[in-house]
């Protein structure tokens, strides 16, 4: 397991990259007290190489890219359930707040709605319409971080 610069998981990888990591420099060993060590010897060094390593160079930060929305991953996010009535059959986009009102095709106002809550709400603002959203929308986690909160 390669953690970054400021201990967050990045990837597992094979115990060759992690010697030539070690070897270059670039990372060093974490010992977390019961994990597994192997040692690797060559003529001219002996190496402990624990089942955890740690980047030493890179970047400390980590910046990460939100997905641009798409319908595939609005209907993901969502559970492919209409965010209004719960239905999971014909589905579509809505805009929360409608763009012709000004709103924008972001994370935070493009929910999953099924064709009929759609044509209901139309080009109205959610408090004009007896309508409730079932969750807020906000952007999905980015693979990174669903990976890290593995551990």
């Amino acid at each position: 397991m390669v953690f970054s610069k400021n201990y967050l998981p990045l990837a597992r990888i094979n115990l060759k990259r992690a010697i030539v990591l070690l070897v270059t420099g670039q990372a060093e060993t974490l010992n977390f007290g019961s994990t597994q060590q192997w040692e690797v010897r060559s003529p001219s060094v002996v190496l402990q190489i624990s089942e955890h390593i740690r980047l030493t160079s890179g970047k400390p930060g980590r910046h990460w890219k939100v997905l641009p929305v798409s319908r595939r991953e609005v209907f993901r996010r969502d559970s492919h359930t209409c965010q209004y009535c719960g239905i999971t059959k014909k589905l579509t986009l809505d805009h929360v707040l409608p763009r012709s009102k000004g709103g924008s095709h972001t994370w935070d106002n493009v929910v999953t709605v099924c064709e009929r809550c759609n044509s209901a709400k139309g080009d109205r603002l959610l408090h004009e319409t007896a309508m409730q959203l079932r969750t807020k929308p906000k952007a999905p986690l980015h693979s990174a971080i669903v990976f890290a909160e593995q551990f």
